[in-house]
């Protein structure tokens, strides 16, 4: 194998050699210089449209053009400078070879092959609106058609298919690599790319509810990745036998370190399925109380009252104990304990406590609510005022503490005591202190 690596790459470079040695050809003659000139002043006028397009505003020309004809509008806009080149060099070459022999504008015919083949690969790469794969699309595209100007390409691809290395039944090479890595990255971006399309129909289809929704599109997420891979891997000759000791290590490391994060995807399927959690339920895990924002594939997003963005593992949502206060509907029944005097009649403070729940803005007249005596303690009479709302997702306790103010309000202006403990500390006869004057020294002098 190692001969016929040496072989294929003494062939590349043999290549490259003759086609330094038809550059050079070139270079002892006045054309080189006369060629290079030209493809200087064509840059220069391209460069120049460059920056007179960029000062202008041609932003107002396909406004109402559909979005994948603004993309190629704003790349042609962004390649004019090169267009221009093209269109002057085809132009002066197109002139010498009416007047003079080819070998005369031999470079002029490479640059006008190589710039067209940039400008053409640039507007259709695009359409690709990530950045990243837009730039590794253009660049890799380019190569090949470079190479294939250059008459490169035939024994480039076989020298990098040589330099290979047999693992198992399995032989890799650097053209099997360089392929499936541009087929996967292709293949996974059309996928993202369509599930892209089809989870904005979905979310836009009043019939279906938003778990069902989270649902379709992460399983058609899922399915088309797998597809592309396993597409990929088809297409570029890879026996998907072979794989079976990787599935098996993948298994092994799901036993031994994996479990949490597919009981997460797990976990995820089963709460999208059965909806018992859904995007905009106002929940309650643990201490966090919030509403759910999002839900993907190992978290659920929920949004708490301060702006913070919580993220839960599915599994916790699954095992742990989680209020939903609006799964079935947004009404929630809360409740505020309250104590009076023994001095007050408990008829009326059922009364005033149930209109004064109706005065704070976010409670419901329907159901109405209701004030029940439940206790008679040591130092108060006890109640107990409960009442409905309808809008969970703006909180709770702030409607809690609404109408307890409500409450204290009406208490005051009714004269209504809230009574608090009383405790009374009685001291007994304590022991009895004597206090003597200090006894005078033992020997005092005489003066």
């Amino acid at each position: 194998m190692t001969d016929d690596v040496n072989g294929d790459f003494e062939r590349v470079v043999a290549l490259l050699g003759g086609a330094l040695h038809a550059v050079s050809a070139q270079f002892t003659t006045i054309w080189f210089p006369v060629q290079i000139g030209l493809i200087a002043i064509a840059a220069a006028i391209g460069f120049g449209t460059m920056l007179l397009a960029r000062r202008g505003n041609f932003s107002a020309i396909g406004a109402a053009w559909p979005a994948v004809a603004r993309q190629l509008l704003t790349a042609v806009l962004a390649n004019l400078g090169l267009v221009v080149f093209v269109l002057i060099v085809a132009a002066i070459r197109g002139a010498m070879l009416a007047l003079l022999p080819p070998s005369r504008s031999y470079l002029l015919g490479v640059s006008v092959s190589l710039a067209t083949a940039w400008v053409v690969i640039s507007i259709l790469a695009a359409l690709i609106r990530n950045h990243f794969v837009n730039r590794v699309v253009a660049i890799s595209a380019w190569t090949i058609a470079a190479l294939s100007i250059l008459g490169l390409l035939h024994d480039t691809t076989h020298w990098l298919d040589s330099v290979a290395v047999v693992i198992g039944g399995l032989r890799i090479s650097l053209l099997l690599l360089m392929k499936t890595a541009g087929l996967l990255l292709l293949t996974l971006w059309a996928a993202g790319a369509t599930s892209n399309f089809i989870d904005r129909r979905v979310r836009s289809s009043t019939d279906l509810t938003p778990s069902i929704q989270v649902l379709i599109t992460k399983l058609i997420r899922l399915t088309l990745i797998t597809f592309a891979i396993l597409i990929v891997l088809s297409s570029v000759g890879i026996d998907l036998s072979v794989l079976a000791i990787f599935s098996g290590a993948v298994g092994v490391g799901v036993g031994f370190g994996l479990q949490r994060i597919v009981s997460n995807l797990v976990s995820g399927i089963i709460l999208l399925a059965d909806k018992s959690i859904k995007p905009g339920d106002v929940i309650t895990v643990g201490d966090t109380f919030g509403w759910v924002d999002t839900m993907g594939g190992r978290y659920t997003s929920v949004v708490v009252r301060d702006g913070r963005e919580i993220l839960i593992p599915n599994e916790d949502l699954v095992t742990q104990r989680v209020i939903n206060w609006s799964h079935s509907n947004e009404r929630v029944r809360l409740d505020v304990d309250f104590g009076v005097s023994y001095a007050s009649d408990p008829h009326a403070v059922r009364e005033l406590a149930v209109a004064a729940a109706l005065k704070v803005p976010r409670v419901l007249a329907r159901p109405e609510p209701v004030c029940h005596l439940t206790k008679f303690d040591d130092f108060s009479l006890d109640f107990i005022l409960r009442f409905w709302i309808d809008d969970p997702v703006e909180g709770v306790t702030n409607v809690r503490g609404a109408v307890m103010l409500a409450l204290w309000d009406a208490f005051k202006r009714e004269g209504i005591e809230i009574p608090f403990p009383v405790r009374e500390v009685r001291f007994g006869d304590g022991a009895r202190v004597v206090v003597q004057p200090p006894a005078p020294p033992a020997n005092q002098g005489v003066g």
